[in-house]
């Protein structure tokens, strides 16, 4: 089996897989592309707009349904459940309570309020509290860093 890379900043990215037959291997290769994906679609009343991962800033269950918040603070209904996109987007992606999943990038600053509890402010402006298990975990991958 031969492998070969091409990086070449003008062309879309693509992925192209020659094979004399299918394999576990092959399968595996695909679930790893298909996987990750750099756009996801969102959905507005009148149309579909296919978000970029890096606009998104984070992506929350209101009333039932996911939607993503973008960096101009509007919002586009998706189509997939908040553990579907949880394997999907990037690792850049933290949960940040059981219902919102937060891009590490677009967070602002954690605020405390009066009641003791900690709010993720996006740069967007939108706000989201953190729960005390994530905020944990947070600190300790900030640490890291």
């Amino acid at each position: 089996m031969k492998f070969r890379l091409n990086i070449d900043k003008e062309k879309e990215e693509e992925v192209v897989v020659t094979v004399h037959e299918r394999s576990a291997l092959i399968d595996e290769i695909e679930t790893l592309i298909s996987k990750h994906t750099d756009r996801i679609p969102g959905y507005t009343e009148d149309d579909i707009k296919m978000l970029s991962v890096s606009q998104i800033e984070c992506v929350t269950v209101l009333d039932g349904k996911t939607y993503a918040i973008d960096s101009q603070n509007r919002r586009y209904r998706l189509k997939q459940r908040l553990y579907e996109l949880e394997e999907q987007l990037p690792p850049s992606f933290i949960r940040i309570n059981k219902s919102t999943l937060a891009n590490e990038a677009a967070l602002d600053q954690f605020t405390v309020t009066i009641a003791g509890s900690v709010d993720a402010v996006f740069k967007c402006g939108y706000t989201e509290y953190v729960s005390r298990r994530c905020f944990a975990q947070i600190k300790r991958r900030l640490e890291m860093k």
